[in-house]
C-alpha cells in the first residue's frame, strides 16, 4: 500500500500581488465563510504595513499560505495582553483559507507551522485563537494543531448583526530545550 502524500504546506511572506488575490477572494461574506464575514473592509492599511514593514515585526502581522506553490490563504496573528503588555503579552492567530483549500487538513498544517514559527521567532511564552462557538471546522483544526480549549467567551464577536460566543483556545511553549 502506497503512504497517501499530503501537499506541501508553506508559509510565506505575503506579496502585493497576494493582498490582490485576498481581496478577490475573501470580498463577498460567500469567500471568508460565515464566521470570517465582517463587511466590506478596505485593505489600504494593509497595504502600507505591507510597504512600511512587510506585514512582519509588529503588533499586527500576516503570512501566505501555499500548497504546493499555490496561494490558499493567509495566517496572521496579533498581540494580546491578560495584564501589563510588557510583561503579559501573547499572540492570537487568525486563518483565512480559499474555500477551494478547506476541509482538506491545510488549516491544521498552517496553524501547527505557525506556532512553531512563533515559539521559535519570538519570546511568547502563549499563543491563543479564538472562534465561533459554531465553527466546528477551525475547532477540530485547532485542537489536531496542539490547541487546547480554555473556555467560553461568552458574547464577544459582533457579526451579521448579532453577538456571537467565542471559544478560546491556546497552545504553550513547550517546557525544555528546543527538539535538534
Amino acid at each position: 500500500m502506497r503512504p497517501v502524500l499530503r501537499p506541501a504546506t508553506v508559509l510565506r511572506p505575503v506579496t502585493s500581488a497576494d493582498l490582490d488575490r485576498f481581496d478577490t477572494e475573501f470580498a463577498g461574506p460567500d469567500g471568508p465563510g460565515p464566521y470570517q464575514w465582517f463587511g466590506h473592509t478596505p485593505t489600504l492599511r494593509l497595504r502600507r504595513l505591507l510597504d512600511e514593514r512587510g506585514l512582519l515585526g509588529g503588533d499586527e502581522n500576516m503570512l501566505s499560505v501555499t500548497v504546493d506553490d499555490t496561494l490558499a490563504g493567509r495566517v496572521e496573528w496579533f498581540r494580546r495582553a491578560w495584564g501589563r503588555v510588557e510583561t503579559s503579552a501573547c499572540w492570537e492567530i487568525a486563518i483565512g483559507l480559499f474555500a477551494a483549500h478547506r476541509g482538506q487538513g491545510i488549516g491544521t498544517q498552517a496553524q501547527r507551522l505557525l506556532v512553531d514559527y512563533l515559539f521559535t521567532h519570538t519570546r511568547a511564552e502563549r499563543v491563543q485563537v479564538c472562534t465561533d462557538a459554531d465553527n466546528l471546522a477551525e475547532q477540530r483544526a485547532a485542537e489536531k494543531a496542539g490547541f487546547e480549549l480554555e473556555g467560553r467567551v461568552r458574547r464577544a464577536q459582533w457579526r451579521a448583526g448579532t453577538w456571537h460566543d467565542q471559544l478560546l483556545y491556546s497552545a504553550l511553549r513547550p517546557l525544555g530545550p528546543p527538539a535538534p
